[in-house]
């Protein structure tokens, strides 16, 4: 199964989609500023999960990511958790530097 994945930015997320279908997949939400990239929601549609949707859209965004020099603050737990299972994408996300406690 081939999975293309394409950032619509009018819409804040990146979209999935099988090769071969129109209907979209999965999703990856974010919020993006000049220096960050803020994965806040994924979703895959039920008949696709567990067959490398959701992957395919960590993958893509995070390469993207990677290209436009973007730090990831994986707020959402799917990417949280993708990028912990995937080292080679670790040194992308965000570390506060502020030194604030309680």
């Amino acid at each position: 199964m081939v999975v293309n994945v394409s950032d619509v930015p009018e819409a804040k997320r990146y979209e999935a989609r099988v090769e071969g279908e129109s209907k979209v997949a999965g999703v990856a939400q974010y919020i993006r500023t000049t220096e960050l990239i803020a994965f806040v929601h994924t979703e895959v549609s039920p008949e696709y999960e567990g067959r490398g949707v959701g992957a395919a859209l960590a993958r893509a965004a995070l390469d993207e990511a990677r290209a436009a020099n973007l730090l990831v603050l994986p707020t959402c737990p799917f990417f949280a958790g993708w990028i912990a299972r995937h080292p080679e994408y670790q040194d992308l996300v965000y570390q506060s530097s502020s030194r604030v406690s309680d």
